[in-house]
Parts: structure tokens; C-alpha cells; sequence
């Protein structure tokens, strides 16, 4: 087992970790909309928080040498489902060529720091 842990990425606010690699498969934290570099979350309009989330994402695809072709499965949480065509628009970004994972959404009241929208990842690392 093979933990990832990037300063590219929100650290974890509680006890988990960003990613886990086990057995060829990585497991990614759900991640919010923190800046990062500043440690604040970006909650001025949902595009704006997608964005940032997908950023998260990414770094920590990197970190563990992949990307998002590589991603099996995601699992998008938003705090209103009247998020979903926004969010949706910002995610497809992120995803090449077609290549889109299977995905489930879902509404979740009481996201950690008040977010909108929380998304967790499985990915094959090959």
C-alpha cells in the first residue's frame, strides 16, 4: 500500500488521506473546493468551486502518476441537485476525448465546510 499525500492538493481535514494506491487501484479522498496554496475554500458561485475541485483532483492524479484517463469511477456529491448542469459542464471539461468514467450523483446535506460539491474518485494505475 502506497499513500499519496501532495502539498499540490487540500491537506485532509481530518484523519484520512488524499489517495491511497493498492493493488494497481487508486482510491482518492473526497475533495472540496480549498485553494490549496491559500488553505480557504472558493465559494463565490458553484462553477468557481467545481473548478477548484477538479484542480484538487488533478494534482493528486499527478502525485500519483496518472491522470484522468485513467479514473474508473466518480462520485460526485453537491449540496442542491440544482448544481448538477453547472457542475456537470465543468467535470466534462476534465475528461479527454470521451474517455468519461462511470459516475453516480448525488444530493448531501451538510458537506464538510459548507461546500456545494464534494467528488471522490477510483482509479486503475497502470
Amino acid at each position: 500500500m502506497k499513500y499519496i499525500n501532495t502539498p499540490h492538493a487540500p491537506a485532509p481535514i481530518g484523519p484520512y488521506s488524499q489517495a491511497v494506491v493498492h493493488n494497481g487501484m487508486l482510491f482518492v479522498s473526497g475533495q472540496i473546493a480549498i485553494d490549496p496554496a491559500t488553505g480557504n475554500m472558493i465559494q463565490d458561485h458553484i462553477e468557481a468551486e467545481a473548478e477548484q475541485v477538479m484542480k484538487n483532483l488533478q494534482a493528486i492524479l499527478n502525485a500519483a502518476g496518472t491522470s484522468f484517463r485513467s479514473v474508473l469511477k466518480t462520485t460526485i456529491l453537491l449540496s442542491d441537485m440544482a448544481h448538477f448542469s453547472a457542475v456537470n459542464s465543468i467535470y466534462g471539461r476534465f475528461f479527454e476525448g470521451g474517455a468519461v468514467p462511470a459516475r453516480e450523483t448525488f444530493a448531501a446535506a451538510g458537506l464538510p465546510l459548507q461546500a456545494n460539491i464534494e467528488i471522490s474518485m477510483v482509479v486503475a494505475i497502470e
